[in-house]
């Protein structure tokens, strides 16, 4: 019997070992990138082959495209969607490499706050399965290789990534920005450079360029792809950051040509050189800092020149070149970028252009929601409470608190708290127009107490009580049941960047874990008490090594009555473990099984 009728009649989809199959997926992939960045290509390939034929890696592809994805319930140009698990079966086993690829259909979908569209190619199920394999393969060998200021489509690294970037290149120096959009970035991009630079094996690349050349099926119509990648194919963002990579090293070489003088009038070294340029780029978007006119202007020539050879341009009407504390001619202090705006203030007295001590003019950075995700965040809001007039007030409340919380939650690393604020104050009138609008005959009076409910917080700091008025909920036996989420409710927290060049694939369990909460090799249990102690040691207060022996406690000895709860749960080094236990009396000494006992790919105890 082979594997994989021992695997259908042995297990159902659900019933799957997936969190096996997760680890060895890890392992292989783990595998990829250090081979990758040691420079060993034919250990490289010969990996990335074996994971190709992996059934583990086939069965999370599968689950993956059918399941996991938000466009799972989509259908290509074969109008297959929604994949039984016997059919998901099916589709596993036919997964391979091949020359030949469908075409996909394309949809147009309504850019957020115009009236342009964007172009979508819907790959079918099949194509999108082995395009997720594909990308499990080539992910962890270009991880080794990008540039460490790209933030865009990459695994463990964000939108707050690349803000926090920014803040850190401007913080103790204004500089000129040049903030720039690439056009059509993935329906631009020159095929034959982009298979140059992938630089694969020849099975892999015949397979990619199928799917570059797979044509497009729109309106009954078929069209040729002659340049782009489709924008909805699951390998795409990878593609298009292979096609920009390099784009950096590019600007920083040009960094290192600069007449840049010290404090003693000597040449400062390639290096400082170096730091002086800053490019930060997510996905076709990115912007330029230096504080010289002129260094910014060059770059953006250099930018064009280096992107023509790819087939790509700027888009001048989302390209501008301004300043982060003062005016540029037309264009005003600051930008926009990724929803944020980022600009510099003037801080401090100010006499001829230096303060009484004789310092040069003073200035803070602050980073905020910018004025259009506001409004159209706003707006979304008011759009739900005006066509919600016959919605129950639990039901209002169950659609506006995930828009609320997400909004928020992106928001949460800036300087937030006044927009939350305005936002709060905005959304519960227009609540009240809401309540007044269902009863027309009723009282203010009998309007306030229906639907919006006051109570009383504890402010632990201050060790006194303040009543929180105008919530927006609903009542059970005179306890608040279901409310509405406000703004100012999101706790507003610094974010920690990410290292350089790590990748979740370094083997770096303890980092990864206290960023993400979760990770292959890790139990889950241990990841998420990491990251919800920042991956602090909770007695000695030192940050968590690789090297460490880590420890599970509990806080409260459960022979005095403590749970198994997060909360009263702690990881500690295991000296600082034997510290506590002999204060408390506790015989908690031994760690748990599977917190001990586990190994990760190269035989070695887990930390």
């Amino acid at each position: 019997m082979d594997n994989v009728e021992y695997i259908q009649q042995e297990y159902e989809w659900s019933d799957l070992p997936w969190k096996k199959f997760e680890k060895v997926l890890y392992k292989l992939q783990k595998r990829i990138y250090q081979a990758s960045k040691r420079g060993d290509v034919k250990n490289v390939r010969r990996l990335q082959k074996l994971l190709l034929k992996s059934r583990s890696a086939k069965l999370i592809s599968v689950r993956k495209v059918t399941q996991d994805n938000q466009g799972s319930k989509t259908a290509g140009v074969d109008g297959v969607k929604n994949l039984s698990p016997k059919d998901r079966f099916k589709l596993v086993d036919k997964i391979t490499l091949s020359t030949k690829a469908s075409p996909v259909r394309r949809v147009l979908i309504p850019k957020p706050g115009k009236d342009e569209k964007r172009p979508l190619g819907i790959p079918i199920m099949y194509d999108r399965a082995v395009q997720c394999l594909t990308k499990m393969a080539l992910e962890p060998e270009w991880e080794a290789k990008f540039e460490p200021n790209s933030y865009g489509f990459r695994p463990g690294r964000s939108c707050q990534d690349a803000i926090r970037a920014i803040f850190l290149a401007i913080k103790q120096k204004s500089k000129f920005v040049l903030d720039a959009d690439i056009s059509q970035c993935f329906d631009k991009i020159d095929h034959q450079k982009l298979l140059q630079k992938l630089n694969t094996y020849p099975s892999l690349r015949r397979q990619i360029r199928a799917w570059l050349k797979a044509g497009i099926w729109q309106d009954f119509k078929f069209s040729e792809t002659t340049e782009g990648t489709p924008q909805g194919g699951v390998i795409s963002p990878l593609l298009a950051n292979i096609a920009l990579h390099g784009m950096e090293d590019c600007i920083k070489k040009y960094a290192e040509t600069l007449d840049i003088k010290d404090y003693r009038g000597k040449q400062v070294g390639k290096r400082d050189k170096r730091f002086s340029l800053s490019l930060i780029r997510y996905a076709d978007d990115f912007v330029i800092l230096h504080e010289d006119y002129s260094v910014v202007q060059s770059c953006r020539e250099i930018i064009s020149e280096w992107l023509k050879d790819i087939g790509l341009e700027l888009k001048p009407s989302k390209t501008r070149l301004t300043h982060t504390l003062h005016n540029v001619g037309k264009e005003k202090a600051g930008f926009d970028f990724l929803g944020f705006n980022v600009r510099q203030y003037k801080v401090g007295k100010y006499l001829s252009g230096k303060n009484p001590h004789g310092k040069p003019l003073g200035f803070k950075t602050l980073i905020k929601p910018s004025k259009k995700s506001i409004k159209t965040h706003y707006e979304k809001l008011a759009d739900i409470i005006n066509s919600g007039k016959s919605l129950k007030q639990e039901r209002l409340i169950g659609i506006l608190n995930p828009i609320i919380r997400g909004w928020c939650n992106y928001y949460s690393k800036v300087v937030s708290s006044v927009t939350f604020e305005k936002l709060d104050a905005l959304t519960i009138f227009k609540l009240w127009k809401w309540a007044v609008k269902r009863h027309r005959n009723k009282g203010k009076k009998w309007l306030k107490n229906k639907y919006f409910q006051s109570e009383s917080i504890y402010n632990s700091k201050e060790n006194i009580f303040s009543n929180k008025d105008w919530i927006f909920a609903t009542t059970k036996d005179g306890i608040i049941n279901d409310r509405l989420r406000f703004h100012k409710d999101t706790k507003i927290t610094r974010h920690i960047i990410v290292k350089g060049e790590a990748s979740p694939f370094d083997g770096d369990l303890v980092y990864w874990s206290s960023r993400m909460g979760r990770n292959p090799l890790m139990p889950l249990s241990k990841a998420k008490l990491l990251k919800i102690q920042k991956g602090k040691c909770n007695w000695c207060g030192l940050t968590f090594q690789n090297e460490d022996v880590i420890e599970k406690d509990h806080i409260i000895p459960k022979s005095k009555g403590g749970t198994d709860y997060y909360n009263n749960l702690q990881l500690l080094h295991r000296h600082c473990h034997d510290k506590k236990s002999k204060i408390d009396g506790s015989n908690e000494r031994q760690p748990s099984k599977h917190l001990s006992s586990l190994k990760d790919s190269s035989g070695e105890k887990e930390c």
